[in-house]
């Protein structure tokens, strides 16, 4: 242990570099996952609803659809340009889905906004979005939340969630980035420090 520590201590720009391209790595990964914004929400609250889809992959992205859950009642749309909506409708009219096809270019994201009326007892609302390529793959952030691929979910709670606006926040949970800046930053300290003679 020792003998990897004095190593370790004779090479902090070395710790510095791999450290903070494990943990932007880390952020990396979760910002490519397809999430529905907010995070938090109230019951029965006519909340704005964003689907964020980044395009992790070298070809493009053509088409996003989403199934929205039973509990949740959609009412309206925005329209996003360069990308076709389809709303899927049950037969009683009730909007169950959306389909989007336009192309996204890799190391792009794009947005697409709705207004849903949440339901009015406590739940967590999962979203299953599918994610289609040029080339055919597809994508499903269907999941459970530990897995590969999870399906985004809003917690909805009788209690006003102090949670940052749809499309306000930068991604997955700013906190990954916030620990990857400062770690990057103590590194760098580091690694400008002499060894003292002695």
């Amino acid at each position: 242990m020792i003998a990897v520590s004095s190593r370790l201590a004779s090479n902090p720009l070395r710790i510095g570099i791999v450290t903070a391209a494990l943990l932007l790595g880390v952020y990396s990964l979760a910002m490519a996952h397809a999430v529905v914004y907010p995070k938090a929400s109230t019951t029965g609250a006519h909340e704005r609803y964003v689907i964020r889809v980044p395009n992790e992959r070298a070809v493009a992205t053509t088409r996003v659809e989403i199934q929205f859950p039973s509990a949740v009642k959609v009412g309206s749309f925005i329209d996003v340009p360069g990308w076709t909506l389809e709303v899927v409708r049950d037969s009683a009219k009730r909007i169950t889905g959306a389909v989007w096809t336009g192309s996204l270019p890799p190391e792009r994201f794009v947005e697409f906004p709705f207004v849903a009326t949440n339901p009015k007892e406590p739940t967590d609302i999962r979203w299953p979005v599918v994610q289609t390529y040029a080339d055919g793959e597809r994508a499903e952030w269907t999941g459970p939340t530990d897995s590969k691929r999870p399906a985004s979910v809003t917690n909805v709670t009788n209690v006003t969630a102090a949670a940052p606006a749809a499309g306000a926040g930068a991604g997955a949970n700013p906190m990954i980035a916030y620990a990857a800046l400062a770690l990057a930053v103590i590194s760098l300290g580091l690694s400008l420090r002499r060894p003292t003679k002695g």
